[in-house]
């Protein structure tokens, strides 16, 4: 599982039907410890009903189809958890409850 932030959306109105109702999330790679987006981004489907700015978990390859929102889609990447915090030595680096939107 990769961690990332939500940083936009992609629209695409042609697509195989299955993908129909899916949003398309574009995320951006994070250091867990700053916080700080590191220029990497991804587009995912969103199967948890992700959020801008929220931070998440994401899989990629055959684990991107897995959940029951992906199941027999074509994808190769997917948002499959919303992050509530983040914690390294005892102390945390993200807190969704303080997070700055």
């Amino acid at each position: 599982m990769i961690l990332a932030r939500v940083v936009g959306t992609v629209v695409s109105s042609h697509k195989p039907q299955k993908m129909d109702g899916i949003a398309f999330l574009l995320v951006e790679k994070i250091d867990p410890i700053t916080m700080k987006g590191k220029g990497d981004f991804v587009v995912a489907m969103d199967s948890v009903g992700a959020g801008l700015n929220e931070i998440i978990f994401y899989v990629s390859g055959s684990s991107a189809r897995f959940t029951p929102t992906t199941e027999g889609v074509p994808t190769d990447c997917s948002i499959i958890a919303i992050v509530d915090f983040i914690e390294k030595d005892g102390s945390f680096t993200y807190r969704k409850d303080k997070a700055e939107v």
